[in-house]
C-alpha cells in the first residue's frame, strides 16, 4: 500500500457502516413519518458502499486482471443481488424485518467467499486476495443493489422491493448502473500511474450517477419528495468528485509528462 492510501480496512469499515446506516436511516425515517423525504439516505449508503466495492475490484485487478474486471465484477454483483433477495425474504419469512440488510450482508460473505476459493483453487486463479476480495466486492454489491432499491422503493420490506423494485424492472437499472458505478473507475484509471486517489474520486463520482438514476427511479415510485432531494444531492455530488478527479487527473499527467517525452529521432553513434 502507497504512502496516503486508505487501508482496506478503513474502506471496508466505510462501506458496512456507512452502507448499513444510510439504508436503515432512509428505511426508519420514512416508515415512522409516513413519506419519502429521507430516501436519499439509501443513495448515499450504496455511494460509500460503491466507494469500498471499487477498492476491492482495484487491488484484486492491479493482479493484471485489468480485462476481467467485468468478469469478476458481474460475478459478485450477481451474488450480492441474490443475497439481497434471499436476505430479504429470509427476514420476512422469520418476522425478523430488521435484519434484513445485515442477512443479506452476510450471505454476500459467504457466496463471494465460495466463489472466491473456487476461482482460486479450482479454477487455479494463483491470485493470493481472490478469496477475500470477491468476498468484499459481493458484500460491497448487496449494498449498493439494497441501497438504491430502497432509494426507489423508499424502504427494504420484501413487499416493497418485489413490487417497486423487482417487478416494475427498475432492478434491472439497479444492478447497471449500480455494477458499473464500481467496476468502471479502475477501468478508466488502469495504467503504471493509476492511483487510489484518483480511482476512488472516480468512484464517488459515478457513484453519484448512479445515485441520481436511483432518484428519478424513485420520482416514478413517491413522486418528488423522494426524487427531488435524491436528485439534487446526487448532482451535487457528481459535481464535486468528477472535478477532483478532473484535478487529480490533471496533476498525475503532469507528473508524467516531467519524466520526459520521448526522442523524436533516435541518435547515430
Amino acid at each position: 500500500m502507497a504512502e496516503g492510501e486508505r487501508s482496506p480496512r478503513q474502506l471496508l469499515t466505510i462501506g458496512v457502516v456507512g452502507g448499513l446506516i444510510g439504508i436503515y436511516l432512509a428505511n426508519y425515517l420514512n416508515s415512522t413519518t409516513g413519506t419519502a423525504w429521507f430516501s436519499f439516505f439509501a443513495g448515499l449508503g450504496a455511494v460509500l458502499a460503491v466507494f469500498w466495492g471499487a477498492d476491492a475490484v482495484r487491488r484484486v485487478a492491479s493482479y493484471g486482471l485489468g480485462t476481467g474486471v467485468p468478469s469478476i465484477g458481474l460475478l459478485s454483483l450477481g451474488a450480492g443481488q441474490v443475497a439481497v433477495l434471499l436476505g430479504l425474504a429470509v427476514a420476512m419469512n422469520y418476522s425478523i424485518h430488521w435484519a434484513a440488510p445485515i442477512i443479506a450482508l452476510i450471505l454476500a460473505a459467504i457466496i463471494g467467499l465460495v466463489s472466491g476459493v473456487m476461482a482460486r483453487r479450482v479454477i487455479k486463479m494463483n491470485i493470493a486476495i481472490m478469496e477475500r476480495s470477491m468476498m468484499e466486492i459481493a458484500m460491497a454489491a448487496s449494498l449498493i443493489m439494497l441501497g438504491f432499491s430502497t432509494t426507489i422503493a423508499g424502504g427494504f420490506g420484501f413487499d416493497l422491493i418485489m413490487k417497486y423494485v423487482v417487478a416494475s424492472g427498475f432492478i434491472i437499472a439497479v444492478f447497471i448502473v449500480g455494477g458499473m458505478a464500481m467496476l468502471h473507475p479502475f477501468n478508466a484509471c488502469l495504467g503504471p500511474d493509476e492511483r487510489q486517489k484518483r480511482t476512488l474520486n472516480l468512484a464517488l463520482s459515478t457513484g453519484f450517477i448512479a445515485m441520481l438514476v436511483a432518484g428519478i427511479a424513485a420520482g416514478a415510485i413517491n413522486g418528488i419528495q423522494a426524487a427531488v432531494p435524491t436528485m439534487i444531492i446526487a448532482i451535487f455530488g457528481w459535481i464535486i468528485y468528477y472535478l477532483r478527479f478532473f484535478a487529480d487527473t490533471k496533476q498525475d499527467a503532469a507528473a508524467v509528462l516531467s519524466t520526459g517525452l520521448l526522442p523524436k529521432e533516435e541518435e547515430v553513434a
